[in-house]
């Protein structure tokens, strides 16, 4: 067994939340196999055409990893293990977190700007006063702006 796949007793604790069988139709693969794909290919972040052959098509992976996120049962399995991890007294709902998002800052996110595009305007003076005042509501920054300036 690899490091990133579910051992028989990590299966078996989940395994009543995946779909069964039908009676007719084209049926399920192995849920196990199908499950260390899906880890490995999470693990890894390869594209999903390079997940090894030991786990089955690759498509396969792909595709109940799209129907299972899509008809909650990867939600019930997480919210399963938390459950029994609360239980234990082996989570902390304070530091609990997932977040497996990655989003690339453009050259403007940079302080760069973008090619063509005009400079923005100068701050004002009264935008700077209010800057280093204690948060007060929008109104009464409009007020005191309002009124240091000549009508």
């Amino acid at each position: 067994m690899r490091r990133h796949e579910l051992g028989e007793e990590q299966y078996q604790a989940i395994v009543h939340l995946l779909p069964e069988n039908g009676e007719r139709g084209g049926q399920w693969g192995d849920h196990h196999r199908v499950l260390n794909g899906l880890f490995w290919r999470l693990r890894t972040g390869c594209p999903w055409r390079d997940i090894p052959e030991r786990y089955g098509p690759w498509s396969t992976v792909y595709d109940r990893f799209c129907r299972w996120s899509r008809d909650g049962t990867l939600d019930r399995i997480l919210e399963a293990l938390q459950v029994r991890l609360d239980e234990a007294g082996r989570i902390d709902w304070e530091l609990f977190c997932i977040d497996g998002s990655s989003v690339r800052a453009s050259r403007a996110a940079a302080g760069g700007g973008k090619r063509g595009a005009p400079r923005s305007r100068p701050t004002t003076r009264w935008a700077a006063r209010a800057a280093g005042m204690a948060p007060r509501s929008t109104w009464s920054l409009m007020v005191r702006a309002c009124r240091s300036r000549p009508w």
